[in-house]
């Protein structure tokens, strides 16, 4: 599927923080809008989806890697689907373009698309490493880098990202999926703070283990008795939460923010606990 490049809309930047009139800027929680949903096909995405449809009042373009369960989910939404492949060159410049074409302006990107690879790490091949940066972390700069502009321009907007736990803690074999999702979460710390007074929210939404085909695709069921899948529609509401109310940082569920925060304030003790429990 190709498109030809779109206009995309720009004009004079605005100083950082500032409104026309010259005012203070704070970072408004959105009730409604436009959004773009990446990972939309299935899983998170797709629960992503639907909540902000059940919502009321979000025009929605949505992007995945599968054009077939992609237009099912966007039929369902009445939503715009825009099937790209991120490894690609150009696609998320191509996606951005699109999504501000057909929808004028994109108040939310949520960011959902990601793979994963479990296994040793001296086994794993370097297409693998290479194809899960691709998707997991640099798709999401790349699309935030093409569209936080227009959103300061704009005065509002918010970038919601999903990480994971395993790149708040790291998860033994997963080294590159916890190494890109604890990359997604220092930039996501980063730009809010570089943020500030724009208008524009960053939120990161971290789940832990999500009942979806996620690990059927990665090769490597999940076997774990601990932490239990929680369904993909409870990081939806988490997500919701993100945008309705402007909230910075979400653990899916909420207990996972205890063995984090032990990690940052005794990782010596952490680290023998993770060693002996997995």
């Amino acid at each position: 599927m190709s498109h030809a490049p779109s206009r995309v809309r720009s004009g004079p930047a605005l100083p950082a923080g500032h409104t026309p009139a010259g005012k203070p800027r704070g970072v408004p929680a959105l009730q409604q809008g436009t959004a773009l949903v990446t990972g939309a096909s299935s899983g998170i995405g797709a629960a992503v989806v639907h909540r902000l449809t059940a919502e009321g009042g979000w025009r929605l373009v949505l992007n995945g890697r599968d054009p077939a369960r992609l237009t099912r989910v966007a039929a369902e939404a009445s939503a715009i689907a825009f099937p790209t492949d991120h490894t690609q060159p150009g696609a998320h410049r191509k996606l951005a373009e699109f999504a501000l074409d057909r929808l004028g302006r994109v108040d939310v990107l949520v960011a959902c698309a990601g793979i994963g690879w479990a296994g040793d790490f001296r086994t794993m091949p370097t297409s693998a490493i290479d194809e899960l940066i691709d998707v997991d972390l640099l798709a999401t700069m790349h699309l935030t880098r093409h569209l936080v502009p227009h959103m300061v321009e704009a005065g509002s907007g918010r970038v919601v990202i999903i990480g994971s736990f395993a790149g708040t803690v790291g998860v033994r074999s997963e080294a590159v999926y916890s190494a890109a999702k604890a990359a997604l979460g220092a930039f996501a710390d980063a730009l809010r703070y570089e943020l500030r007074g724009t208008g524009v929210g960053v939120s990161h939404v971290v789940p832990g283990v999500v009942d979806t085909p996620f690990f059927d695709r990665r090769g490597v069921p999940y076997l774990r008795s601990r932490p239990k899948p929680v369904p993909p529609e409870r990081v939806a509401d988490a997500v919701w939460r993100a945008v309705s109310r402007g909230r910075d940082e979400i653990f899916v569920p909420g207990w996972l923010g205890l063995p984090a925060r032990v990690r940052g304030v005794a990782p010596s003790v952490y680290r023998r606990l993770a060693s002996r429990f997995g």
